[in-house]
């Protein structure tokens, strides 16, 4: 009976000790730098977990529910360069690999329009017992994850998108 109950307390003290924060309303706001135009979107529907205990952090979010100031740029965007009906969800899988006072630095597999790539970011990780802050700024090439612009866009659409993520996770049992 002994031998039964050792690996459920193991498990139970395990997730005693790990302390999650969790978000589902965070922001990534990314902006495209162009010679004509720039374009800026927001999504506000960003959900994050980040264990601390291991640190590891976990991003989703629906593509769709990003917000453009033109309604035809979001349409393009859906339709035409992200292709949001064949690629709804993009995702980050990582983990804080080095931390500093409130610098951190992140590893891990950013997924966009289906394509996964290893990166790394710079940004702020601000830790307390009821939150936790994340604050990033990278960028990424649209060639990377095989979008593709054509010509006669190409000078109101950098090749390079400017990436800021905002978000603030609280602690969860």
């Amino acid at each position: 009976m002994i031998k039964n109950l050792l690996p459920l307390l193991l498990l139970c003290s395990i997730n005693c000790f790990s302390q999650k924060y969790i978000s589902n309303d965070g922001e990534i706001t990314f902006f495209s730098y162009a010679p004509i135009e720039d374009i800026k979107a927001v999504n506000k529907k960003v959900s994050a977990v980040y264990n601390s205990a291991d640190d590891n952090i976990v991003f989703q979010l629906n593509i769709n529910d990003f917000n453009f100031r033109k309604k035809l740029m979001q349409t393009h965007f859906n339709e035409n360069y992200l292709e949001s009906d064949l690629y709804p969800q993009s995702t980050f899988i990582g983990k804080v690999i080095a931390l500093e006072g409130n610098k951190a630095k992140v590893k891990g597999m950013l997924t966009i329009h289906g394509v996964t790539k290893e990166i790394e970011a710079d940004g702020t990780l601000l830790k307390n017992n009821e939150s936790v802050e994340i604050l990033s700024e990278f960028k990424v090439n649209l060639v990377d994850y095989n979008i593709s612009i054509p010509t006669i866009v190409m000078y109101k659409i950098a090749e390079e998108i400017l990436i800021n993520i905002e978000i603030e996770l609280n602690y969860s049992q």
